[in-house]
C-alpha cells in the first residue's frame, strides 16, 4: 500500500515537472509557443535549424503528458466514489489526445522542414496545427484535462485532499478550459490558461504530498480501527458471561 501510494505521489511530480521543464527549453530553443504565430515557413526554416534539440523536447512533453494516463487509472484506486471512477477514462483520454498532438513535432514535422521553401508543405504544416494542434491536442487536451482535474478533486475532496487543496483544482480547472476559446481570439484565453497550468502543476505536486500523508494517516487509522474492535467484542464477551453467571 505504501509502496504503491509512493509510486502515485512521483507520477504526479514527474508528470508536472518533465512537462514544465520540456516547455522551457522549447521556449529557450524553439520560442515556443509565440513562434506559432509566424509564417509557417519561417516555422518550418526555425524548426529545421535546431530540429534534433526541438524534437527532442517535444518527445520529451509528449512523454510528460502521457503519464497522465497511469496517473489517472493509480489515483482512481484511492477512493471508490462515482466521481473518481468517472475521472480514470477522461485522465486516460486526456493524456492520449495530447500526445497525439505533440508526436506531431518529431515524427511529422522533420520531414515537412525538409521542404521549407515549398509551399505544399507549407498548407500541410498548417492543417497538421489546426487537426492535430488545436482541435485534437490542445481543444479537446484542456477539457479533458480539466474534466479530469474536476471529477478528481470531487471524488477526493474528503478522503485525500481536503477542501482548500480540492478548491485549487477546480480554479485550476476553470482557468484551464479558457483555452477552448483561445482560437476564437477571446481576450485574456490564452493568459488564464497559461496561468492555469502554472496553478495545476503546483497542484498536482500538492496532491501529491497529500498521497503520501493519507498514506501515512491510513496505518494509524487502521490501528484504531482493529482496537475499537477488540475492545468492543472483549466487552461483548464480558457482558455475555455476566449474564451466564459465570
Amino acid at each position: 500500500m505504501v509502496k504503491g501510494t509512493r509510486i502515485t505521489a512521483a507520477l504526479l511530480v514527474a508528470g508536472a515537472a518533465s512537462v514544465n521543464i520540456a516547455f522551457l527549453g522549447l521556449g529557450m530553443a524553439f520560442d515556443y509557443p509565440n513562434v506559432l504565430n509566424k509564417p509557417p515557413a519561417e516555422v518550418l526554416a526555425t524548426f529545421r535549424a535546431d530540429q534534433w534539440v526541438i524534437g527532442g523536447l517535444f518527445l520529451f512533453m509528449a512523454i510528460g503528458a502521457g503519464l497522465l494516463a497511469p496517473i489517472a487509472i493509480r489515483v482512481g484506486r484511492l477512493g471508490t466514489s462515482t466521481a473518481l471512477r468517472a475521472s480514470v477514462p477522461v485522465g486516460i483520454a486526456a493524456a492520449g489526445v495530447q500526445v497525439i498532438g505533440l508526436l506531431r513535432w518529431p515524427l511529422l514535422v522533420p520531414g515537412l522542414a525538409s521542404q521549407a521553401g515549398d509551399p505544399s508543405a507549407a498548407e500541410t504544416f498548417d492543417t497538421l496545427n489546426l487537426v492535430l494542434g488545436t482541435v485534437i491536442g490542445e481543444t479537446l487536451g484542456y477539457a479533458l484535462t480539466a474534466a479530469w482535474t474536476v471529477l478528481v478533486a470531487v471524488g477526493l475532496r474528503r478522503s485525500v485532499l481536503g477542501t482548500p487543496l480540492a478548491i485549487t483544482g477546480m480554479v485550476a480547472a476553470a482557468l484551464i478550459s479558457t483555452g477552448i476559446v483561445e482560437p476564437l481570439d477571446v481576450p485574456g484565453a490564452g493568459l488564464a490558461n497559461f496561468v492555469g497550468y502554472i496553478v495545476w502543476s503546483a497542484w498536482l505536486v500538492a496532491f501529491a504530498i497529500a498521497v503520501l500523508r493519507s498514506a501515512g494517516r491510513s496505518p494509524v487509522r487502521s490501528a484504531r480501527v482493529r482496537l475499537a474492535t477488540s475492545s468492543a467484542a472483549t466487552s461483548q464477551a464480558t457482558d455475555r458471561r455476566i449474564v451466564s453467571g459465570v
